[in-house]
């Protein structure tokens, strides 16, 4: 009797074990027809693949479950199990969505902040920032309150305020046959056999061509003037785009990534 009631043991520990391990990396369990379906926050170079290895689910089950959504640090995924949804697992859940729900916060952009640099500045990612705001693009405006979650380190304090520049000098629309004008979004570079990626130049959807456009990288603080050679129609790859320059002036301005952050000044002929 004593060899069976270690055996019937050593069981139910074994049990407990590997559902916890089923589980240690999630986010949380929900319900769905009484079989759990696991949360999970994506972390880096994970794939489907090392996903279903750690919870014991076929990679296709998981890809199918989610649609094939491409995976990116910080990406919530769902991974269907056939395991029972218990009591204890309710309260779990409810307990986790409190913890997470006490770290979301409202947030106020203020000037010349842009997406990338709230979510380094709260340690989250920007695609978390989209995903609790239904943002369609990386552009927010000047007052625009957005839930921001904070990460497991303490927010960056925001810099001080610089000292304010000099009024500069107002031109009245029409004085000099021009009206100045201010966008701020996201810049692309690109490499195309019409546009010599040597020289300064660039594309933009309603500027004329010969428009000189001084264009600032507000993550670096470089400056560089380009000038409109045509106009750019929306694709894939410049959906959101305000303006496509060459190489040459995305590597003046500093810019790390294909896609970057920049404001733009130019002056339009008035109708």
């Amino acid at each position: 009797m004593r060899f069976f009631f270690a055996i019937f043991c050593v069981i139910a520990i074994y049990s407990s074990n590997a559902q916890a391990a089923s589980t240690r990396d999630s986010i949380g369990v929900e319900n769905q027809d009484g079989k759990q379906i696991i949360l999970h926050k994506v972390e880096r170079r994970e794939t489907y693949y090392s996903i279903g290895r750690l919870y014991n689910v076929p990679p296709l089950t998981i890809i199918h479950f989610n649609n094939n959504i491409a995976l990116k640090p910080g990406v919530k995924i769902k991974v269907p199990t056939q395991r029972l949804y218990t009591e204890s697992q309710r309260a779990s859940k409810a307990a986790n969505v409190i913890t997470e729900n006490s770290n979301i916060i409202d947030y106020k952009v203020g000037p010349r902040e842009y997406l990338y640099a709230i979510a380094r500045r709260f340690n989250t990612t920007a695609e978390d920032i989209k995903l609790l705001n239904n943002l369609k693009s990386d552009n927010l405006s000047i007052g625009q309150i957005i839930k921001v979650r904070q990460g497991g380190t303490t927010p960056v304090p925001p810099p001080a305020p610089a000292e304010p520049e000099p009024e500069r000098l107002k031109i009245p629309a029409g004085r000099l046959g021009l009206t100045e004008r201010t966008e701020r979004g996201v810049a692309i570079w690109i490499a195309d056999d019409n546009l010599d990626g040597t020289k300064m130049l660039a594309l933009h959807r309603t500027a004329p061509v010969g428009t000189v456009v001084k264009v600032t990288n507000p993550m670096t603080d470089r400056v560089t003037f380009t000038k409109v050679v045509g106009k750019f129609t929306e694709n894939e790859s410049t959906k959101d785009v305000i303006i496509v320059l060459t190489k040459a002036t995305a590597d003046l301005l500093g810019a790390l990534d294909k896609r970057f952050q920049v404001t733009i000044d130019y002056g339009t002929p008035n109708e």
